[in-house]
């Protein structure tokens, strides 16, 4: 578990927090990965963003746990998942930490569902792992070009800059409250649904030691996570595909996803933004009771 000064400041009710060791003998870039539990049921596991962490479904998670076991995965290096130096953060990387909680957790039948980055790692596990995933709800898949960029004119200064040569490791290591509260905003449709104390939850965060190398090695390897759409028609299991109408992806990106995976279920969320798990948990809450 996190140490007494690296707990997050944010509880979910009915959570327990856990971690997963990294596995004896393999390459020590596999750092120890933390995640939440909750609940009773079929397994469900959540997937979170980039820049987020676990509880980016702090409203999510009290909604369905009582109708599924929920694990609330920190991605490899995020949140309080432990942060390796010259760990890789390309999809595959990102995609190995997810079948780590499933394969060490020896989780079958399970629910897939994730948010923007985690959208696409829910579709990829599930094509990797057929024999153990049961259905994928992939929310605001992170899968086309530009992506948190196009939340604004600030989050494309800020990425630029962060992956610029040389001054990028610095700029990676600046994040005024201001700046990222802005960005976050830049992905919601109703912009109050953004809290203060999450806000003060990924800063605290952001301050870990190393976490800077950590955010600019993501923003670099996002163009695989567009490559990572050769895998979706591997997937053998039921798909929900959920975007928010003021989603940052253009209708253009959604139908290629649509035309890759022509049986998967459909579903537009009206004046949603990217971040749907902060502004309607609701319907998201909707959707997963209701295929329990």
């Amino acid at each position: 578990m996190p140490s007494q000064e690296s707990r997050p400041t944010i509880h979910i009710p009915g959570t327990t927090s856990h971690t997963i060791a990294p596995r004896a003998g393999l390459d020590r870039r596999e750092g120890t990965l933390r995640y939440l539990k909750a609940g009773t049921g079929a397994p469900l596991v959540l997937l979170h963003t980039v820049r987020t962490q676990a509880e980016h479904f702090r409203l999510l998670v009290p909604l369905i746990a009582q109708r599924y076991t929920v694990y609330a995965l920190d991605l490899p290096g995020m949140g309080y998942s432990e942060i390796v130096p010259g760990a890789s953060y390309d999809e595959p990387a990102m995609r190995a930490g997810v079948e780590r909680l499933l394969t060490e957790l020896d989780l079958h039948d399970v629910t897939l569902v994730g948010e923007s980055m985690g959208a696409v790692l829910a579709l990829t596990a599930a094509a990797e792992l057929p024999e153990r995933v049961r259905r994928v709800v992939a929310v605001n898949a992170y899968d086309f070009r530009d992506g948190i960029a196009r939340s604004g004119i600030l989050a494309r200064a800020v990425v630029g800059g962060v992956l610029a040569p040389v001054v990028g490791p610095v700029i990676a290591g600046v994040e005024p409250r201001s700046a990222l509260r802005k960005i976050l905003q830049g992905g919601l449709g109703d912009k109050s649904a953004l809290r203060e104390d999450y806000v003060d939850e990924l800063l605290r965060v952001g301050g870990r030691p190393g976490y800077p190398a950590v955010a600019r090695a993501v923003y670099q390897a996002l163009p695989s996570l567009i490559a990572a759409r050769s895998h979706y028609p591997e997937i053998k299991a039921p798909i929900h595909l959920v975007y928010g109408e003021k989603d940052w992806s253009r209708p253009s990106d959604r139908e290629a996803n649509r035309q890759l995976l022509p049986a998967a279920d459909f579903a537009q969320v009206p004046e949603a933004g990217h971040f749907i798990a902060l502004e309607r948990p609701d319907v998201l809450a909707d959707l997963l009771n209701a295929v329990a």
